[in-house]
């Protein structure tokens, strides 16, 4: 019989604080007791469009992602089987040919923008956060993290938050928010919520 896997979706907009949650989590609950799965390493390999084409693809319609690959291999950690990640390179929308393995472990956190508005996962996860942050720091915090960590300028940064990313938000991130068990304003940074959450994982891993 296998062992229970307490299973954490954190959700909330691009730049909303996600990584900020699940960092606080990793610290404070042990690196060596998570595993962790972000549903941008699922962004499906656009390698057979031409570059100029790829650039047009909306990233941020759940479309975009190979969702299914997602759902089996977190279905596998939780079975305590090993799974191989792929890893994707976001400045040239396509996947390399090398992935991150990661073993099971008592606890699995799931990060994505919209893994709350992918019905299929929603079953899968027994603690559901949303990360619930104003829309202008959010645009900031995305705007540096393209340009530094994905070579983008600022104009396609620009460009895409107004045709894509804001429209998909209102459409289907934001919806999602009525699926949380727990809403954080502020992410990471609330320490009020941040000590509830931790204290919350803590009795339930006691429990399995």
């Amino acid at each position: 019989m296998t062992k229970p896997v307490l299973t954490i979706g954190i959700a909330g907009g691009t730049g909303s604080g996600k990584t900020t949650v699940a960092n606080v989590i990793l610290k404070r609950v042990g690196a060596d007791r998570i595993a962790f799965l972000a549903h941008d390493s699922y962004y499906k390999d656009l390698n057979n469009l031409p570059e100029h084409q790829r650039k047009e693809v909306n990233f941020d319609h759940p479309n975009s992602l190979e969702t299914d690959l997602m759902l089996k291999h977190i279905q596998m950690l939780q079975n305590n089987e090993p799974i191989e990640v792929p890893i994707y390179d976001f400045t040239n929308h396509t996947r390399t040919v090398k992935t991150q393995h990661v073993d099971p472990q008592p606890v699995l956190l799931v990060e994505g923008i919209l893994i709350f508005a992918e019905l299929a996962l929603l079953p899968l996860f027994d603690v559901k956060i949303f990360v619930d942050t104003p829309a202008d720091i959010r645009f900031i915090r995305r705007l540096k993290r393209d340009i530094i960590e994905r070579g983008r300028t600022v104009e396609s940064v620009i460009n895409q938050y107004e045709t894509t990313v804001r429209p998909m938000h209102m459409e289907f991130v934001e919806p999602s928010k009525r699926f949380a068990d727990v809403i954080i304003p502020e992410g990471g940074w609330n320490t009020v919520a941040m000590d509830m959450v931790v204290a919350r994982v803590e009795s339930l891993l006691v429990q399995i």
